[in-house]
């Protein structure tokens, strides 16, 4: 009898597999991996450039600002700093723009966790119909209903209060902020909400104390979501608002562009006043809001 000996299979190695995979040599993929580096590079310096800039000249006098010159200040003072803060009422305009983000973040957070929790654990009829409408307001560009808004403000004596801007703030953010709600909520499993249910627990109790808590990355990635954009707003704002007691920091930084000599070292101080807030706030809650994106996209 013959003997058939069982063939010797050899397992590819990972480099084998991973060449399979890509179709490239691994030189191939180092001269990929240092053209993605040095495009990176590029548009990083483009970018951070303006920024650099801004902080450079807010430590300038006016006259090195306008001559030009290095982006290190050569005799760096913090007068412009401090008398943009403290002698164009920079102060009033700070508080008023945290009261507007303050107020719109918390209603947008109490109105919209409500609607993403009706929509991923309810069931209610039409419920497809109006989440489907509510997608369809992401594409629709908030300077088509800026008009209607003003007009519906005016009739209502809301116009040039900061309610009349913390209203429409909150519904511009109705479409995403539902849409990442519902996502949450969705992937939080049902089976926690029926032994709730048969506990006894009611369904706002189930709401507070199971789907909230465990949401809590997706309602930072609303917050911050909600809260750069109101930060920075200033077309609605400067239609709505005429009292410059109530103007907040954008207002503000446009009065300063506006002097018939405008002092661009002072333009620089308020841009970074305005722009330090959001910076801290995105930097400390940096994890929450990728794992909050990440949990919605998944849910």
């Amino acid at each position: 009898m013959t003997s058939l000996a069982t063939p010797v299979v050899r397992r590819p190695t990972e480099p084998e597999r991973s060449k399979r995979r890509t179709g490239a040599t691994p030189a191939g993929r180092i001269a990929a991996r240092v053209v993605v580096f040095v495009l990176l590079a590029g548009y990083a310096v483009v970018s951070l450039y303006p920024f650099l800039w801004m902080v450079s000249a807010t430590f300038k006098t006016q006259f090195e600002v306008v001559r030009g010159g290095h982006l290190i200040p050569e005799n760096p003072t913090f007068d412009t700093l401090v008398n943009t803060w403290n002698q164009l009422n920079f102060f009033d305009y700070f508080l008023n723009s945290v009261l507007v983000t303050t107020y719109t973040v918390a209603l947008t957070l109490a109105v919209y966790a409500a609607a993403g929790y009706a929509f991923a654990v309810l069931r209610f009829k039409g419920r497809t119909a109006l989440f489907r409408m509510f997608m369809a307001l992401l594409f629709v560009p908030g300077v088509t209903v800026m008009l209607p808004i003003v007009i519906l403000e005016n009739e209502m004596g809301l116009l040039g209060t900061h309610l009349g801007l913390v209203l429409p703030f909150v519904n511009g953010t109705a479409p995403l902020s539902v849409l990442l709600m519902t996502g949450a909520f969705t992937a939080i499993p049902g089976e926690l909400r029926e032994s709730a249910r048969v506990d006894g627990a009611s369904e706002l109790r189930i709401f507070t104390s199971i789907y909230l808590p465990l949401s809590r990355p997706a309602l930072i990635t609303v917050a911050l979501l909600t809260a750069i954009p109101t930060w920075n707003e200033y077309l609605l704002t400067r239609v709505s608002l005429n009292d410059p007691s109530t103007y907040t920091l954008p207002l503000g930084l446009q009065t300063l562009a506006s002097e018939s000599v405008p002092q661009y070292n002072n333009l620089m101080a308020g841009a970074l006043i305005i722009v330090i807030p959001v910076i801290l706030l995105f930097l400390f809650l940096q994890r929450y809001f990728v794992s909050g994106l990440v949990g919605a996209v998944k849910g």
